[in-house]
């Protein structure tokens, strides 16, 4: 697949996929087959596979090389596949192959958690899988430490289709917008619903979610909106979900996956606990707030039909 296609759809929304898992603690593939095809049918532009929400960090290698395979086979061509990839360069590289095997459409590289990683050495080490993988590459920077300069020696390599930039300091990423000018390099939003109408007026393109999961008509529906250039309306419809949100970033953002997870099962989906060092479960009181959340969204919704 060209970068210029795989940019098309990073303009788009990425939807990263739960990992169910078994009672036992093992993988539920037919589960994780099951929730990629679901968001691939609800129209979300680019699935990513083994991305922080599918919980990369808790699984082993091979647990994360068949994630990526599965949900490649289950979007069956209705979605674009990228593939959650990261630790140490070798292992990088390998799962990057082993996804374009697997008939990933892409990869995205996890941002390195290596706490002496040298900034500049962190850009060199997103650049050296870019040269290495046999597919379009999206950086996942998730700090303010490195540089303007890195950062666009990182989103203008050749093989880079798109950075997803995960941090607040929303002047970095004007400045990097504006180094990169005229390259074709695509900044993508990387928080989510909440953060995206800001990032859109700053010329970022597209965002990743989470609530996709869950509920994939809002997360298209507030993509719909900034697309049209209609902030007021996209404001609104991040307002409908931000308590869903704010729940998310509870215990230091620990409960992120938890709370769609338990909305999940609420629903019906049962896709068992996150694994730790992820919070396993919300306690009783979450449990019903966040149901009181998805009971005022049925009930809104009912109310516009």
């Amino acid at each position: 697949m060209s970068s210029e296609a795989m940019v098309a759809a990073l303009r788009g929304i990425s939807g990263v996929h739960v990992t169910p898992y078994t009672p036992d603690g093992e993988p539920d593939w037919p589960g994780v087959a099951a929730v990629a095809r679901s968001i691939a049918e609800a129209g979300i532009h680019n699935i990513v596979s083994a991305g922080n929400t599918g919980e990369f960090y808790p699984m082993t290698m091979a647990e994360i090389e068949r994630s990526h395979a599965v949900a490649a086979e289950a979007a069956a061509g209705k979605a674009k596949v990228t593939a959650g990839i990261g630790r140490s360069l070798r292992e990088a590289v390998a799962l990057g192959k082993a996804a374009a095997t697997a008939g990933c459409d892409a990869v995205m590289v996890h941002h390195p958690l290596d706490p002496f990683a040298a900034p500049q050495s962190q850009a060199d080490y997103i650049r050296a899988i870019a040269d290495a993988v046999p597919l379009p590459v999206v950086a996942y920077i998730r700090s303010d430490a490195i540089g303007v300069a890195d950062l666009v020696r990182v989103a203008t390599h050749v093989n880079v289709a798109g950075v997803k930039f995960a941090s607040t300091n929303l002047m970095l990423l004007a400045e990097c917008i504006r180094a990169s000018a005229g390259s074709k390099a695509i900044w993508i939003c990387g928080l989510a619903e909440g953060w995206a109408a800001p990032f859109h007026a700053l010329g970022a393109r597209g965002f990743t979610s989470g609530l996709v999961n869950v509920a994939p008509e809002r997360s298209l529906a507030i993509w719909a909106a900034l697309e049209a250039g209609d902030y007021p309306k996209a404001r609104a419809l991040v307002d409908a979900i931000a308590g869903f949100e704010a729940m998310r970033t509870k215990y230091g953002n620990g409960a992120n996956v938890t709370v769609v997870k338990e909305a999940m099962g609420l629903m019906g989906h049962k896709v068992g606990p996150v694994r730790l060092p992820g919070l396993p479960e919300l306690n009783p009181q979450e449990r019903a707030d966040l149901a009181r959340i998805l009971e005022g969204w049925r009930a809104r919704a009912a109310a516009a039909e």
